[in-house]
C-alpha cells in the first residue's frame, strides 16, 4: 500500500473494501489481510481528518 495517500485515495480503497465485504466477494482465506487493510485505511482517514481539523483552528485563531 502507498505509504502517503491522500484522504481521498484512503477513504476510496476503503469504501472499495466494505464493498467486497459486504458482497462476499473477499474469500475467508484473505480476510484477516482485508480487516488489516481496512484499519490502516481507517487510520489514515484519522489523521488526516485530525490534521485538517488542527490547521483549520489555527487559522481561525490567527484570525
Amino acid at each position: 500500500m502507498k505509504t502517503e495517500l491522500t484522504y481521498s485515495e484512503a477513504y476510496a480503497k476503503l469504501e472499495d473494501l466494505v464493498e467486497q465485504l459486504e458482497d462476499g466477494g473477499i474469500q475467508l482465506d484473505q480476510l484477516a489481510e482485508k480487516v488489516k487493510q481496512a484499519n490502516e485505511l481507517i487510520a489514515i482517514c484519522e489523521n488526516k481528518l485530525r490534521t485538517i481539523e488542527r490547521e483549520v483552528k489555527d487559522a481561525s485563531e490567527k484570525v
